[in-house]
């Protein structure tokens, strides 16, 4: 039996939407994916497999085939273990025949058939809502993240046991709540702040016109002169993030895998301070570390401490 269930895939920082066609039939048992599949998506069958088993199902000994449309396209990532899963268990009639044409499902899954979280939930999310999805089905540890864009049913699930259950109508799961837009108001550490900084005016001044400008700026000086103090107060000077630069930050974040749990939204505006030995050379052009100098032709500001 045949069975289609749909995905999203990253593909840089975007989403794309990627049909998981399950047949289900008989024959010699082998389980075959096939569609550009990375090494992560082929080990996917092991953790399928036993993630089944550990549910309380018995998978039968069958010949798999899994085609992950379009063909053409790379496939990535862990998240489509959850999507193979389902796919094979509505091809064997363990899930009942269930309306999900506009359902992605992504997920990874343990071999005990815990929903793990996976990265770059919220581009797929807002791939989903680009496409006219309405529903899509998530780890609940990726739920503070995928819940900042509105317009989506979000399910967030714990195991396939459980989400199986939901699909079945024999229980029923909450739907996650849409963060606002509230939450930017509380951008700013208010443990530290510009006006903190005694004397130095000329060096306030210049970061304050090099902030403007969205110019880099190159400190140097003694140690002790007030450098770092001075750079980690630039972010309270910035002006708040609007929620459309919040989402494209949070974007780049998610993909990455550095948004913690209980985290929705970056509501704080990225800032590094890199130590000079590993950004001159690459603010300049490369080459020897230039003598320290203010050229306004140059995007770059250099501000020596007296």
């Amino acid at each position: 039996m045949l069975s289609i269930v749909q995905t999203i895939s990253l593909i840089g920082l975007d989403g794309t939407l990627v049909q998981v066609q399950a047949d289900v039939g008989s024959g010699l048992p082998n389980f075959d994916i096939v569609g550009l599949p990375n090494t992560t998506v082929k080990e996917s069958k092991e953790r399928i497999k036993s993630a089944i088993k550990n549910s309380k199902i018995e998978l039968s000994s069958k010949k798999i085939l899994i085609n992950l449309a379009p063909a053409d396209t790379k496939k990535e990532g862990s998240g489509f273990d959850l999507p193979i899963a389902i796919g094979i268990l509505i091809a064997i009639d363990y899930i009942k025949k269930i309306d999900i044409k506009n359902t992605v499902f992504m997920g990874e899954l343990s071999l005990d058939g815990k929903i793990n979280k996976i990265t770059g939930i919220l581009p797929m999310c807002i791939e989903a809502k680009k496409l006219g999805i309405k529903t899509v089905i998530i780890p609940k540890e990726n739920e503070k993240e995928a819940s900042v864009v509105e317009g989506l049913t979000i399910i967030a699930t714990e195991s396939l046991e459980e989400l199986i259950a939901f699909l079945n109508k024999k229980i029923s799961i909450p739907k996650t709540k849409f963060i606002t837009q509230e939450i930017l108001k509380n951008n700013v550490d208010e443990n530290i702040d510009f006006s903190d900084v005694k004397g130095q005016e000329d060096v306030k001044r210049a970061l304050e016109i090099a902030t403007a400008g969205g110019h880099n700026c190159l400190l140097t000086g003694s140690p002790g002169a007030g450098k770092t103090m001075l750079a980690r107060r630039i972010p309270t000077i910035l002006p708040d993030m609007t929620f459309e630069e919040a989402l494209e930050v949070t974007k780049i974040h998610s993909v990455a895998g550095n948004i913690e749990t209980e985290e929705g939204l970056i509501t704080k505006r990225p800032f590094r301070t890199p130590h000079h030995t590993i950004s001159t050379t690459s603010m300049v052009g490369g080459g020897r570390i230039p003598k320290p100098r203010r050229n306004k032709s140059s995007t770059l500001w250099s501000i020596i401490f007296r």
